[in-house]
């Protein structure tokens, strides 16, 4: 694990554009290979010259240009993401009518196939429930 730590650290040492001019390199009595800017007392090491920069060299990549087929993925992404906000927006109107109506009116009728049936006030009332919960689920 420790080489592991270390041989990061040496790797993000590297990769930093004020490095450091020479790492030391030794394996102690275990056999664990270390790294560090100052030799070791009485023990072999071995110098390691890190290569410096090059001027106006970044540490991060130049970003890839998308070719023509990434731009119309990305539109028809973008594209489905816009319908599927609208829809959110209007299904969110809709729930806080919907409660809106709930909450204000006791005396509620629904249409069933035998024609209009009027909401007892339990049912109301987990249908406030219902409706609440799909609001706090999906409308920000």
């Amino acid at each position: 694990m420790r080489t592991f730590a270390m041989t990061a650290g040496l790797l993000l040492a590297m990769s930093l554009p004020c490095q450091a001019g020479q790492i030391y390199k030794w394996v102690d009595a275990q056999g664990v290979t270390h790294f560090d800017a100052q030799p070791p007392q009485g023990v072999g090491s071995t110098a390691i010259t890190l290569p410096k920069a090059p001027k106006g060299a970044s540490s991060t990549p130049p970003p890839d240009k998308p070719g023509p087929h990434q731009q119309v993925m990305d539109n028809q992404v973008k594209q489905q993401l816009a319908r599927q906000e609208a829809e959110r927006r209007r299904f969110c109107t809709q729930a806080r009518a919907s409660l809106t109506q709930l909450q204000n009116n006791p005396r509620l009728s629904e249409n069933t196939e035998g024609g209009m049936r009027r909401l007892t006030e339990e049912q109301r009332q987990q249908r406030i429930a219902e409706t609440q919960k799909a609001i706090d689920n999906h409308c920000r």
